[in-house]
């Protein structure tokens, strides 16, 4: 189904209007239903979607397809498929159908810049796509599989974060590529994809990870070239917290849908499984919360960061679901879950819930240069309902049933 005019309509009315959850709601000033009681998931997400009914982008910025999109889409897909509430689905297509044209091409899209962050909204293409049957969400996931297919790599076959950046692994790449991948892969039936999706994740600890520490590094330059890395290892110089995040989710994500008898299976599993007590062993336990650089605790300038915190509790939950974890860590996920809640929400007098201090951004390279120091991460801004941060948030939510 096309969103037209009256779907537009419908569309209008059920984010301004009806809520359609159960529980008390109340009005802001523009009118718009919040619901003041229900999950902690539901709740965010309709405040989000208050905030942006007509596109996931940050007041003042130019709309473009971008990965922010690609988190908000699959956190607002698990809570659909949690609730079955058909507005959660309606409003991904409402703004998919900003993007994807009749013929399947994507506005904004620059294929040529081979930017691995481009890849994460095929999830959701894949999911309209089996929704709707239209062929033009199938086109536009294909043209992201394109992309993939000549992506460059480095010489063992790791994709490049991006073109700008040769020879360039990041953490945050395996959660922008490799779910998407895997999805496709398994509808194409593509079986040698397996071994490469596995390899990403093998390759990408065996050059990031702290043997004394378990912690990864933010990214590994295989040219030793950089002046953010070791020019002995390759490797960056800091643990950030959102950058272990990504790759923590995108395990669970992966390992969700990765066959289980695959012989490559348990090789992602003992990654996970040495990760998390890793990344246990620096969460501060006043707050039950991680900071933004992992370990340094209390030092100046560092703070209790909230994409981090809320990706971290979302891999812990789904690990406990799916068996990868032992159940005693659904407890520690909630505990940390109850303390994002008391560290970093807050509700206004209308209902709205907001979502503090998530670094709105970090990288490494580029011009300006980020050099990856300490001073680099903390200096970053912060911001309040950063999508990287309430996207993981709902998930997180979804998983606990909070």
């Amino acid at each position: 189904m096309r969103l037209g005019s009256i779907a537009l309509t419908l569309i209008a009315w059920i984010i301004l209007g009806g809520c359609g959850t159960s529980g008390r709601s109340t009005s802001n000033e523009a009118g718009i239903q919040i619901p003041t009681e229900g999950t902690w998931g539901v709740r965010m997400a309709e405040s989000f979607m208050a905030r942006q009914p007509e596109s996931i982008e940050y007041p003042g910025t130019k709309q473009k397809w971008n990965y922010e999109q690609g988190v908000m889409y699959e956190a607002l897909r698990q809570l659909h498929e949690s609730t079955r509430d058909e507005r959660y689905a309606a409003y991904i297509q409402h703004i998919l159908d900003t993007f994807i044209q009749p013929d399947g091409s994507i506005k904004t899209y620059d294929y040529e810049s081979f930017n691995i962050d481009l890849i994460p909204m095929g999830r959701a293409l894949l999911f309209m796509h089996e929704r709707t049957k239209q062929e033009r969400y199938r086109v536009a996931a294909d043209r992201l599989r394109t992309q993939l297919a000549n992506h460059p790599r480095t010489n063992e076959g790791g994709f490049w974060h991006k073109k700008i950046y040769p020879y360039q692994m990041w953490l945050d790449g395996l959660y922008m590529g490799q779910p998407f991948y895997l999805r496709y892969a398994l509808k194409a039936g593509d079986s040698a994809a397996l071994e490469d999706i596995a390899n990403q994740f093998v390759w990408m600890e065996r050059h990031s990870r702290d043997e004394q520490s378990g912690l990864l590094y933010h990214a590994w330059d295989e040219s030793k070239s950089q002046r953010w890395c070791d020019p002995a290892t390759g490797k960056s110089k800091h643990f950030w917290s959102r950058a272990i995040g990504w790759y923590a989710m995108a395990l669970v994500d992966v390992l969700d849908l990765y066959p289980v008898q695959h012989p490559r299976r348990q090789e992602l599993v003992e990654i996970f499984r040495r990760l998390i007590p890793a990344v246990m062993s620096v969460r501060e336990e006043r707050s039950k919360t991680w900071y933004q650089v992992l370990d340094q605790g209390a030092r100046e300038g560092n703070y209790l960061e909230s994409s981090g915190t809320a990706m971290f509790v979302y891999a812990m939950a789904k690990g406990v679901r799916l068996e990868l974890l032992d159940e005693s860590y659904r407890g520690i996920a909630q505990e940390s879950f109850d303390g994002m809640v008391k560290q970093f929400v807050t509700v206004d007098a209308d209902g709205m819930v907001n979502l503090h201090d998530a670094c709105q951004g970090a990288g490494l390279g580029g011009n300006p240069y980020r050099d990856g120091s300490y001073e680099y991460y903390i200096s970053e801004k912060r911001r309040t309902n950063d999508l990287k941060a309430v996207g993981p948030f709902i998930m997180a939510a979804v998983e606990l049933g909070f």
